[in-house]
């Protein structure tokens, strides 16, 4: 018997996302379980297993746009497409990205709460390194959440509901992880909510383009990385962790929420002068 897929774009929202992730773990795990049985060092494991889970995440992507939604470029409807505008936002994202952790960090060493210190390795290697890691993290993320999450928010919510939905279910899902971790962070919850208000704007602005959001994204993890594994910075003491970031983690700080919300209310000024309206084409 055949399964009309064409269905499941008339089910409620949350129902089309549990019919996708139960289809995603019933793609994965038969394939990962065997990595979890033979692999024994732990960091392979996870490297293989999460690769292994995105490039189904992407394939199971362009199946559902295809069957569900009669659309067979999915992709480029949530924003991703080789262009030489995304190209642009791309770069644009990441200059603001990593200025932004710049002032953050050049703020605080000006008012002697840290002090720059020589790197102790080589920088050329920890930039390059950051770059890739900061537009790998970029483009999975985004492509999760302001692309695949988002657009079926938007096909349900008003604007503003698919907003806020989207900005909370990243900041939340960041907290996937055992208890003891999850208290140890809760303070940076405040600051990832600001980040997806922020790309969900940024990806507004640029009408509907995901190059914005995964530059902004990498730009802020290429920032730290180069900063933090670098080890450019040591916090001289004078004003609690609250203000500067609690384990050294800027969003876990005043400071870093500070910052990130000054971005927010900046890009969201933006995306109102060119407001783009979603029209999905499946309704």
């Amino acid at each position: 018997m055949k399964i009309n897929l064409v269905r499941i774009a008339q089910r409620p929202a949350p129902m089309r996302l549990g019919y996708f992730i139960v289809a995603l773990l019933l793609l994965w795990l038969p394939l990962a379980a065997p990595i979890y049985l033979l692999v024994r060092d732990s960091n392979l494991v996870s490297i293989l297993t999460m690769v292994l889970l995105y490039a189904e995440f992407i394939f199971l992507l362009k199946l559902w746009g295809k069957q569900v939604y009669q659309q067979p470029q999915i992709l480029k409807s949530y924003g991703l497409e080789l262009t030489r505008q995304n190209g642009v936002d791309l770069l644009r994202g990441l200059a603001i990205g990593i200025i932004n952790i710049l002032i953050l960090f050049g703020i605080q060493g000006f008012l002697g709460w840290l002090v720059w210190q020589q790197p102790k390795i080589f920088l050329l290697k920890v930039i390059l390194e950051g770059l890739i890691v900061g537009l790998g993290v970029g483009f999975a993320e985004e492509l999760l959440f302001r692309g695949w999450l988002l657009d079926e928010l938007q096909r349900d919510y008003s604007p503003r509901v698919a907003l806020w939905t989207d900005a909370i279910a990243f900041a939340a899902l960041h907290f996937i992880k055992p208890l003891e971790a999850i208290i140890q962070t809760l303070l940076q919850f405040p600051a990832l909510v600001v980040l997806g208000l922020t790309q969900v704007w940024g990806k507004r602005w640029r009408r509907g383009r995901l190059g914005f959001p995964i530059g902004l994204h990498g730009g802020l993890v290429w920032g730290y990385y180069i900063i933090n594994v670098g080890q450019l910075i040591k916090y001289s003491g004078k004003v609690p962790d609250w203000v500067t970031g609690v384990n050294q983690n800027p969003l876990q700080g005043v400071m870093g929420v500070l910052l990130m919300s000054i971005l927010a209310l900046w890009i969201r000024k933006q995306s109102r002068r060119s407001p783009f309206q979603f029209n999905p084409i499946s309704k």
